[in-house]
């Protein structure tokens, strides 16, 4: 039988930013307590060994870091190292992948320049916001000085500021992977989902850049428990929320026991979705939909490129980009709006391993094995709504065909094999997150990304996580500046809490 208790705050969630709000309230003498529904902490951004008998921690979920401020870093103490990695990104050309685009630290031609200088004029201004009471919009265009980038990443679909900049179909594309992740968005859609989402994946700490968590991505989230639990909250695993009440939250345990946990403050880390079915609400928005496959791989080796020119090292250094010219990645958006899996996949990878090995265990390392993530685009939740399983394994067949495309040998041949004798390959679809992390819809960002200003006079001065009860404010991703490994709707939530007194 679960027990009752009574806390100043109750934190629903576990995942990154539930940790950085109980770390600031512990830290400032609040009893904390945390409810966590697996059996350990973390959500999205935790370490995980997926395969049997294999040595390899992979950010099996989330997998890079751009927008965790320095400041938490900072005022938490965090013992969190972030490597940036040398190459940006290689794209073998879609017509002809004996050749490609490999980009280093200077940009190829001079619109690229422009493109993404047009990104940090807003992002110098924007990203220090982020952690203060929101502001007016009006507010922050007058304070980021330049009308006409304002307009162009706020206002405009951001295919009018990349076909403006950029000539060439496979720059087109490159460029517009950064609005496309995890949402299912066309360059020109009128609702400028695409724009918010190319927003956040340019403002990262002001320059956009996005780096390896030395470790993999459970090390942050290490981190953010330890800073928890050193300041004195509780955290409590295989507790799931079953109510959210005035000032109580109502949790059973994994054997099916009952409590009830008393709160001045309850800070919900869930998405706002599962907080309204909480809250016995009817859902105030419509349902969220992630739009992406997440497959991981390890490999026994890196594979050979149909581009001689270009060392493997080098070319899975950076953004491997396969099959996203602008057209292709708009072709595979009209596919799957009309119900079928897009043809080629659009999809990108990551080699964790070639900036920080330390992940693999000694004998993966001695090898030369390397991790790869593979993240598909396009690839709506209802594609995967009839059957799911069937239709995952279609999507993971059609996603390494498409990789194979780019490379002089099938990319099955190079991965490594489990005690069991299996490949080591698992592939993850929005379904499957909604299952094992609690995203309705498989949405990584809990629900559409918001714009990172307040849009209405109410809102100017507040912290973008409050309700419309002052008693329970929204501490995770669903929060006016929530998506991606930030904690910075964690500290929101806790810098609002604090201001109350």
């Amino acid at each position: 039988m679960a027990s009752d208790s009574r806390h100043d705050v109750v934190i629903v969630g576990g995942g990154h930013n539930g940790l950085v709000a109980a770390a600031y309230l512990a830290r400032a003498g609040r009893s904390v307590l945390v409810l966590e529904r697996r059996d350990h902490v973390g959500g999205a951004a935790v370490s995980e060994r997926p395969f049997a008998g294999v040595d390899a921690r992979l950010s099996r979920y989330a997998y890079l870091v751009s927008l965790l401020p320095r400041a938490i870093v900072d005022e938490l103490g965090l013992e969190v190292t972030l490597r940036r990695r040398r190459i940006s990104s290689y794209t073998p050309l879609p017509g002809d992948p004996a050749r490609g685009v490999l980009i280093g630290d200077a940009p190829p031609v001079e619109g690229w320049e422009r493109l993404y200088a047009t990104g940090r004029r807003v992002a110098e201004t924007v990203f220090p916001s982020l952690t203060e009471p929101l502001r007016s919009a009006a507010d922050l265009r007058a304070r980021v000085g330049d009308d006409d980038a304002w307009a162009a990443l706020i206002e405009r679909p951001v295919g009018e500021l990349i076909e403006a900049c950029l000539a060439d179909d496979v720059l087109r594309g490159i460029a517009l992977t950064d609005a496309l992740i995890g949402t299912f968005a066309g360059a020109h859609d009128a609702d400028l989902r695409q724009n918010r989402c190319f927003l956040y994946h340019v403002i990262g700490n002001s320059t956009g850049h996005w780096d390896v968590p030395v470790g993999g991505m459970g090390a942050v989230t290490d981190a953010l428990r330890d800073a928890a639990l050193a300041t004195g909250a509780e955290l409590r695993c295989g507790a799931e929320a079953t109510a959210i009440e005035p000032g109580a939250v109502r949790w059973r345990d994994a054997g099916g026991g009952d409590g009830v946990a008393g709160a001045g403050h309850v800070l919900a880390g869930v998405a706002p979705a599962v907080l309204d079915r909480l809250r016995g609400r009817e859902p105030a928005a419509p349902a969220p939909e992630g739009a992406q496959l997440k497959v991981n791989l390890l490999l026994a080796r890196l594979p050979r490129l149909r581009d001689e020119s270009v060392d493997p090292a080098e070319a899975f250094a950076g953004t491997f980009h396969v099959n996203e010219g602008y057209g292709q990645l708009e072709a595979a958006r009209a596919r799957a709006a009309a119900g079928e899996l897009p043809d080629p996949v659009p999809c990108e990878i990551y080699c964790h391993t070639l900036t920080d090995p330390t992940i693999l265990g000694p004998e993966l390392r001695a090898a030369g094995a390397h991790t790869l993530t593979c993240f598909a685009l396009q690839l709506p939740a209802r594609l995967f709504a009839a059957d799911n399983d069937a239709v995952r394994e279609q999507a993971l067949r059609a996603t390494l065909r498409s990789l194979d495309s780019v490379l002089a040998e099938p990319i099955l041949d190079c991965v490594w094999r489990d005690a069991d004798g299996r490949p080591c390959v698992e592939a993850r679809t929005p379904l499957d997150l909604e299952a094992e992390l609690g995203l309705p819809g498989g949405n990584i960002f809990h629900r559409d990304l918001a714009w990172p200003f307040a849009e209405s006079d109410e809102e100017v001065g507040t912290w973008g996580v409050e309700t419309d009860d002052r008693g329970l404010l929204i501490c995770g991703a669903g929060a006016r500046r929530g998506g991606g490994v930030s904690g910075i709707p964690g500290r929101n939530a806790a810098m609002a809490m604090l201001a109350e007194g």
